[in-house]
């Protein structure tokens, strides 16, 4: 007989680590999607164009937690907050309106409220929100959130002309991720007259032409007042489909925040160990298990080498937002409770580090050989600079890069350039495959700008302890 481990919010479905089948879970398992997203939605464009606002009014929570953000009133770290989407099972219940979402708590069967309707409104997909900044100098936090993107909601605002500097970088960044499934918001309708919406929706189209959003449909929608949300919901439901999952290989999960959830003061029988929080790339992680971190704790020994050591655990506990989990799948953002010494996580100290089984992750690279492609022009201000030149000038031996890859941002310089191949030395080590996509940036007066892209060809090692 099947036992369930105890977890908190009984209106949710139940879970266990016993005898678990995994090859019986997909992401619409009822005890999956009941309590953890499977789908990570972003959401981009520029400054102040409503991506914090329509993200609250789809999930109930907002993304503006830190009091620096509070007190200028913008997202600064990457935002997080997960949604249910629920249909009503009344096949005469109209659309758009049998469509809704609420916070990721909610349980998952409850009667329809429409008069008459006499359905039940069920559960279709959960889903995670990735709230990108959109201030140009926070570039390098929007890149780390579409390395986990699936699809995006690209906010344009409707009293504003577009496309705006940061609309385009965004769009630039999303083709670059080979990003496709992506809905265009025109928000703050309800401030601007018909006409100007109808003039503003034209510069829309011309705009996304030649983009990965050429196709993508344009909702006007008020994300203060709420309007159209539920042609959100539909959208989310019908349109983006949730990627395939594989839930048999060794668990592997980017980690983009890292937390030290101990209040000051507290006495020592009751500190807890640091949390990571991410997304799951592949497999499942599961309470109880043994896990690494990598590449750790990074130090030079006393001939100036790099040493890096990876930091071993238990996963004591898996939350989805405040959802208690006994094991987590991919897709959707997790917070990983562990034995790590919290001062390690604190203040995202582990951000762009990798978590999974012991001896299972990859190496661990300070050098990297890149393929890479070069954007024509400057994406993202208004000229090169200065009024300089907005054509991307050759990369050049010396110069210093800022690097993504996955949901690390580093330093890089370039250590030579042939025939489409650059050498590039890390700043900070870098545990990441062959393969891997990167995002090339170069300082343009006082940001970093989206020049290129590439993909890992080879690179060299480091030993970890």
């Amino acid at each position: 007989m099947t036992t369930y481990t105890t977890l908190s919010q009984p209106q949710l479905a139940k879970q266990s680590t016993v005898d678990l089948d995994l090859s019986k879970l997909s992401p619409l398992t009822p005890e999956v999607i009941s309590r953890q997203a499977t789908i990570n939605i972003g959401t981009i464009g520029h400054v102040a164009h409503g991506k914090s606002t329509v993200v609250k009014s789809l999930s109930g929570v907002s993304t503006i937690r830190f009091e620096k953000e509070k007190k200028e009133n913008k997202t600064i770290n990457l935002g997080y907050a997960n949604a249910k989407i629920f249909e009503c099972d009344n096949a005469k219940c109209p659309r758009p309106e049998r469509f809704r979402s609420a916070g990721s708590s909610k349980q998952d069967v409850f009667p329809c409220d429409r008069n008459g309707c006499g359905g039940q409104f069920r559960l279709v997909r959960h889903v995670s929100f990735v709230d990108c900044p959109g201030h140009d100098v926070y570039m390098a936090t929007m890149l780390n959130g579409a390395a986990i993107m699936d699809a995006a909601l690209l906010l344009i605002a409707a009293n504003e002309t577009c496309p705006q500097p940061q609309t385009s970088e965004h769009v630039a960044a999303i083709g670059i991720m080979k990003l496709n499934s992506i809905l265009i918001l025109q928000n703050k309708i309800d401030l601007v007259r018909e006409a100007q919406a109808k003039e503003q929706y034209q510069q829309i189209n011309n705009f996304i032409k030649g983009t990965n959003a050429e196709d993508a449909p344009v909702i006007p929608i008020s994300a203060q007042q709420k309007i159209n949300t539920d042609i959100i919901c539909e959208y989310i439901t019908k349109k983006i489909p949730i990627p395939l999952r594989d839930f048999s290989s060794k668990p592997r999960l980017i980690v983009i925040r890292s937390f030290d959830v101990n209040k000051p003061g507290a006495e020592v029988d009751n500190l807890k160990g640091g949390v990571v929080g991410g997304s799951i790339l592949k497999g499942v992680l599961k309470v109880g298990q043994d896990v690494e971190v990598r590449p750790g704790i990074v130090s030079k020994d006393n001939e100036g080498r790099l040493r890096c050591r990876p930091l071993r655990s238990k996963i004591v506990s898996l939350y989805a937002e405040q959802n208690e989990l006994a094991f987590a799948v991919p897709g959707g953002l997790i917070g990983v409770g562990t034995k790590i010494d919290p001062t390690l996580c604190r203040a995202d100290r582990l951000v762009g580090q990798v978590l999974g089984e012991v001896g299972t992750l990859p190496e661990i690279y300070t050098e990297i050989q890149i393929t890479y492609f070069l954007l024509r022009r400057l994406v993202g201000v208004r000229d090169g600079g200065n009024g300089g030149d907005p054509r991307v000038a050759k990369l050049a031996k010396g110069e210093m890069l800022m690097i993504n890859i996955g949901s690390l941002s580093t330093g890089g310089r370039v250590l030579g350039v042939k025939d489409g191949l650059a050498k590039i030395q890390l700043m900070n080590p870098v545990c990441t495959e062959i393969s891997e996509k990167v995002a090339l940036s170069r300082r343009i007066d006082k940001s970093f700008r989206l020049i290129g892209w590439g993909e890992i060809r080879r690179g060299t090692v480091i030993n970890s302890q």
